[in-house]
């Protein structure tokens, strides 16, 4: 364990685990760490699903370490390639990101969750982006949220900060999944495995595609999709030759990922 964070391997699937006492806060330092950790999980052609997760009950994350920031800690600091928490904007990480959100995610802890792909969210957990009250703009939380919810929706939670508890974050589908206290790891697991098992040029194709296409009309999209680099290895790829000879031949395709 390195700054108070955890990293394990499960054959694909790397787990993140922030175990930082009280409240899962972090700082500078472990900002770095985890720019690093995501880094390294996007170079290792060995790792394909990540899972990011709070030790115990209560806190997923609380955010920005409070006690590092009166210390002299800027909002403006470097806190690393992809930004506070390593999810706020990373560069070309274009592998499946799961959050087991198994407690209160708050400020930059509810950013790290919005950095993620599929929001696996135990029923005791909720959102905020408390910064409002503190003075400090939620600079990616307010970039991210209007991308995810209703406009006014958006507006209200981050001028007020108020929050959201998991009801109200599936209904606006915040939350893809809501389960029961201390269950967020293992379904978090269960997906990471289904995806773990695909084929391994797709998912990439799919978030350069998303990513590249989200402010852009239809017709360009088309146009962007046959210039993406991962889309023309899906094309170009014997996987793709190996899928349809496994539904011919009623079995299990045998991915490669070339």
């Amino acid at each position: 364990m390195s700054e108070g964070i955890e990293t394990t391997t499960d054959g694909p699937i790397l787990e993140v685990r922030l175990n930082r006492p009280k409240a899962n806060a972090i700082d500078l330092t472990a900002s770095r760490r985890l720019n690093e950790i995501f880094s390294a999980f996007r170079d290792d052609p060995q790792l394909r699903v990540a899972i990011v997760t709070g030790a115990g009950d209560r806190f997923f994350s609380a955010g920005w370490d409070l006690k590092a920031a009166a210390g002299g800690e800027k909002s403006d600091s470097d806190w690393g390639v992809g930004g506070f928490g390593g999810l706020n904007y990373p560069r070309n990480l274009d592998k499946p990101l799961i959050a087991a959100v198994n407690g209160i995610a708050c400020g930059g802890g509810f950013e790290l969750v919005l950095g993620t792909d599929i929001i696996v969210m135990e029923e005791h957990a909720r959102f905020a982006l408390p910064e409002i009250n503190v003075g400090v703009l939620a600079d990616a939380g307010t970039i991210k949220l209007r991308r995810r919810i209703p406009y006014h929706v958006a507006v209200e939670f981050l001028m007020t900060g108020r929050w959201m508890d998991a009801t109200e974050a599936k209904h606006w589908s915040l939350a893809n999944h809501v389960v029961p206290k201390g269950q967020s790891l293992e379904k978090a697991r269960e997906i990471a495995k289904q995806l773990a098992s695909g084929p391994p040029l797709l998912f990439p194709a799919i978030k350069q595609l998303l990513r590249h296409t989200e402010t852009v009309s239809e017709h360009e999209s088309f146009e962007l999709h046959d210039a993406l680099s991962a889309v023309q290895k899906v094309l170009r790829s014997d996987d793709l030759l190996e899928g349809a000879r496994a539904f011919s031949e009623k079995r299990e395709p045998k991915w490669t990922g070339k």
